[in-house]
């Protein structure tokens, strides 16, 4: 990861505070300073991922544990773990389990990049319940991940908008909706975007429909907003099952913002390794559609995890499922 220390940061702004903070990034190196020394002198950081990818990739946190060989790992430690495997980046995907303060400080003692938070409550406290007090459970929830991702340096949040069994399409789709916009003014003003994720929640699909389902129900869930703060965090191997991960990708366009990365076999009707020998998912169709939307961000994985070796091996396993 790339790192750059900003010194005074704390200083008041004045003329010579500015020529002194200019003086000081001339200095620095691309390495930026280290983290102990940023620490000791309490100057602030910019943490980075690399440059000049197209694609980035990344795990989620959820896919590092929290304790291995019997020892218990703080956040800090496991966001190492990531960058220890190669990985470019972490998608905080148990967000609600931190506070905006606490996933600020891991970035910075880390060192790696957070491009993105989830708070899986999402499938409990949703945007499509009836309940009115669900809902804005749901939607604080949502709040929560904005205002870390944001901390932490990151570009957006990845949401479950609710389940199909709340409620007939059109009104849990306009609960959903009416929700979400109310969040929009919080996610502009932080610079976040709202990305919707399809899962398997049996909503804007057919759950017992044959492989040939177009995304239109998605694109128009998406377009009903006309705000640019909305897209789509396309998770390609959820809908493998019931679609062509490429006609998809072309249809979404520049909707498609960010990915998730799971392998699933039709044969066997079930997730398997990303690329393994039971993966029949047509990786080469989604590299030629990645290229023709001229996708270029993030890829997580969203698969099961473990230590560093294992997390290299589902990092090898990304870097050939996209041809990089």
């Amino acid at each position: 990861m790339i790192t750059k220390s900003f010194p005074n940061a704390n200083l008041p702004f004045n003329r010579r505070n500015f020529l002194s903070l200019g003086a000081g990034v001339a200095t620095l190196g691309v390495g930026g300073m280290s983290t102990a020394h940023a620490a000791q002198t309490g100057t602030a950081q910019i943490i980075e991922p690399p440059a000049g990818k197209r694609i980035l990739l990344s795990c989620k946190l959820g896919m590092i544990p929290k304790e291995l060989d019997g020892k218990k790992l703080s956040v800090v430690d496991r966001l190492k773990m990531a960058q220890k495997a190669g990985f470019d980046g972490v998608d905080f995907d148990q967000a609600g389990e931190y506070s905006v303060q606490e996933a600020r400080q891991a970035v910075q003692e880390s060192g790696v990049f957070v491009h993105n938070a989830i708070n899986h409550a999402h499938w409990s406290q949703r945007l499509t319940s009836v309940k009115e007090e669900e809902r804005a459970q749901g939607r604080a929830n949502i709040e929560h991940c904005i205002r870390v991702s944001h901390a932490a340096g990151g570009s957006g949040v990845l949401i479950v908008v609710g389940r199909g069994g709340d409620g007939p399409a059109d009104v849990i789709e306009d609960l959903a909706r009416q929700e979400i916009r109310k969040l929009l003014p919080l996610a502009a003003a932080l610079g976040q975007m709202i990305l919707i994720e399809n899962v398997w929640n049996q909503m804007m699909y057919d759950h017992d429909a044959p492989p040939d389902q177009s995304p239109r129900r998605f694109i128009d869930f998406i377009d009903s907003f006309k705000s640019p703060w909305v897209g789509m965090y396309y998770d390609i191997g959820n809908h493998w099952k019931y679609a062509q991960p490429g006609e998809w990708i072309r249809a979404f366009g520049h909707r498609c913002v960010k990915l998730d990365v799971k392998g699933f076999s039709r044969a066997a009707n079930k997730f398997v390794d990303i690329t393994g020998p039971e993966d029949d998912l047509p990786w080469q169709q989604v590299q030629k559609a990645l290229d023709d939307i001229h996708f270029t961000g993030w890829a997580t994985a969203e698969v099961g995890g473990g230590n560093v070796e294992h997390l290299t091996l589902v990092r090898k396993q990304m870097q050939k499922a996209f041809g990089i």
